[in-house]
């Protein structure tokens, strides 16, 4: 029986990223991809034109949809976008004693536009975080969550603790755009740090690639690997999925979730 996983997401007209992203990265990554939307974007590798939100009442009705029918291994999330959004999505959550959360806290977009609005970061903080196996902030996210300005690997260690304080079981700070460490990521449990150095492949064709993350790991959690194993084996398909990014818009390209079906 292959196994069966959500995302929770905005939708990406331009593919790349968003809830386009998640199924493509989930279906590459061996599992069936279910879908939530939660918000319409107008975009491209270009830009966001526009965002519409959808209303809360369809959003907890396709919730309903798919946990009455699915046996639903992980569930990911990612733009959420606003306090209300956030709330309905944990009212639903909750009975469902889901395990295999992965929480991707999308807050900017590559190319600036704000996807979380300011009065949503505490409904996040203090009500999806605490039902989160793993968060997986970038290091925009980072600070933003924790308050800590990150440059260096010591940083992203301090500002570990203080997310994980929100009470998510394991903090993921993704380090692609750490300066000291490129490609680095910082994994903490609460007692330990584990560290996943990767190759930095110096491209500007990177759109989707922390949708296409979190969702490899809720696809790998799903497939019965812990939380470290998890994250190695998405790291390690992420890269290759950055090596053959596509060149195509006229803006950052998205990364090739089906890279390895070229040639």
């Amino acid at each position: 029986m292959i196994k069966q996983v959500l995302t929770i997401a905005g939708s990406d007209s331009g593919g790349g990223a968003g809830i386009q992203a998640d199924i493509k990265a989930m279906s590459a990554n061996g599992v069936f991809a279910l879908s939530v939307i939660t918000a319409i974007t107008a975009q491209n590798t270009e830009e966001v034109t526009d965002v519409f939100e959808l209303p809360a009442s369809i959003i907890a009705a396709q919730l309903d949809a798919v946990f009455d029918d699915f046996d639903i291994a992980a569930v990911k999330t990612g733009m959420l976008s606003s306090a209300e959004i956030i709330k309905v999505v944990v009212k639903m959550l909750k009975p469902q004693n889901v395990t295999n959360l992965v929480v991707d806290p999308v807050m900017v977009s590559k190319t600036g536009h704000l996807l979380l609005k300011s009065d949503a970061i505490d409904a996040l903080k203090n009500e999806l975080l605490p039902l989160a196996l793993v968060v997986t902030p970038n290091v925009h996210e980072a600070q933003q969550l924790s308050g800590i300005e990150i440059s260096t690997l010591a940083d992203a260690r301090r500002a570990a603790k203080v997310i994980h304080q929100f009470g998510c079981k394991h903090v993921l700070i993704k380090g692609g755009h750490l300066l000291a460490e490129r490609a680095t990521d910082l994994l903490y449990d609460g007692r330990f740090f584990n560290v996943f150095k990767g190759e930095y492949i110096d491209t500007p064709h990177t759109h989707g690639t922390g949708c296409t993350f979190a969702s490899a790991i809720a696809a790998q959690l799903a497939r019965g690997k812990s939380v470290p194993d998890a994250v190695q084996t998405a790291k390690a398909y992420l890269t290759e999925a950055i090596r053959h990014a596509l060149a195509i818009g006229h803006g950052r390209g998205p990364t090739n979730p089906f890279y390895f079906l070229e040639g």
